[in-house]
């Protein structure tokens, strides 16, 4: 989980609001420069206090005495340090150009806590080299971004990002977003071996293939079912097959009424998602990672429906296309046509405890069958 900082410095009368959203948010810390505001906020937070060339002087004893992690300007370095051996330190460097960001990589290799603000390139192509110059530092690295869509891209660089980002809000609400997305890494979900009950020839229906923007692996896939409930992982096209090349991008994924699981703990039915929607890949591990969607594919094709038990009894129903390179997975990575399976065969799924209104978890009465 990345690092969400929130910059007090300058939100003037959004300081309580925001602050009080951040604390209930999960917000990791709060850099502030007064020491009267840090005073005021609560003991669960992280409070890093900020000393510049331009802080006045008599303010960093109290700043210093009251923080828990101390940092300053890296021209300041060795000058400003704090009494209390438990408060952390780290440095701020503002990259101009080439000089200040071969002085960034020389303390984000170095420091315990690196606060960098890139002021001269709009690219990433400064922070690309930070994170390589800093790759397997013990310290942590904190960028500040400007807004939700440049932290989301900067958890992005070099697919790894930096530790954690420092925004200062424009509005109320801005906060809850950032920690959303440090959030939206990696994540596990628990799959358990389900048993193949019965198979079903349907006839011709609508199904949906998701070419996504990812490389996918080959015990990578996607979760799909009929019932919110639970699903069934369907393998990415990463497997040779006779005739055609593979396509690691896709996954030849379930009727248009099947339920996916996307971030956030939501559902989407697969008729719903579009270029550039967001949905989860997830491994035979169990590893969870956020992907987008390229384009859908909506094609009338020959459907089987297969039926299939967890552990518990809960059933699990899938409606996929009625053909044998369409592939589940199972516990030890392998892919079974599902055209071969039989009553008896298992596959790995998911299920999931909560019924869903509009892709959100409800606990209300509400049956499926």
């Amino acid at each position: 989980m990345k690092l969400a900082w929130i910059d007090t410095r300058r939100l003037g009368d959004l300081a309580r609001p925001v602050i009080e959203e951040s604390v209930h948010a999960g917000v990791a810390g709060f850099l502030c420069d007064d020491p009267a505001l840090v005073a005021d906020l609560p003991p669960t937070v992280r409070k890093i206090g900020l000393v510049t060339l331009d802080t006045p002087k008599a303010s960093v004893p109290d700043l210093a005495a009251a923080v828990d992690v101390l940092i300053v300007d890296y021209r300041l370095a060795g000058q400003i340090t704090p009494e209390s051996t438990a408060v952390e330190t780290g440095v701020m460097v503002t990259v101009t150009g080439e000089e200040t960001l071969s002085i960034a990589c020389r303390w984000a290799a170095e420091a315990d806590w690196t606060l960098v603000e890139f002021q001269q390139d709009p690219s990433k192509i400064p922070l690309e080299i930070l994170l390589a110059a800093a790759d397997k530092a013990p310290g942590n690295l904190i960028t500040v971004v400007e807004d939700i869509a440049d932290a989301a891209v900067t958890f992005g660089v070099l697919e790894r990002g930096s530790e954690g980002v420092l925004l200062a809000p424009s509005a109320v609400g801005e906060a809850t977003e950032l920690v959303k997305i440090c959030h939206g890494g990696d994540s596990k979900l628990a799959l358990q071996q389900l048993e193949v009950v019965e198979l079903t020839h349907l006839g011709l229906g609508d199904r949906v293939c998701i070419d996504t923007c990812s490389h996918m692996q080959q015990n990578e896939g996607i979760l799909v079912g009929s019932y919110a409930t639970g699903m069934i992982l369907v393998s990415s096209e990463t497997h040779p097959l006779p005739y055609m090349a593979t396509r690691p991008f896709r996954v030849n994924a379930a009727a248009l009424h099947s339920y996916t699981l996307t971030p956030n703990n939501r559902t989407r039915y697969l008729a719903e998602l579009h270029s550039g929607s967001e949905i989860l890949a997830v491994t035979t591990e169990g590893r969870a990672r956020r992907i987008v969607v390229g384009r859908i594919k909506m094609e009338t094709r020959p459907l089987l429906r297969i039926q299939a038990r967890a552990a518990n009894g809960q059933m699990v129903d899938l409606i996929a296309q009625d053909d044998w390179h369409v592939r589940a997975l199972d516990a030890d990575g392998g892919v079974r046509n599902i055209t071969e399976l039989r009553p008896g065969d298992t596959v790995l799924g998911h299920t999931l405890s909560d019924q869903r209104h509009v892709g959100y978890p409800i606990r209300e009465f509400l049956h499926e069958q």
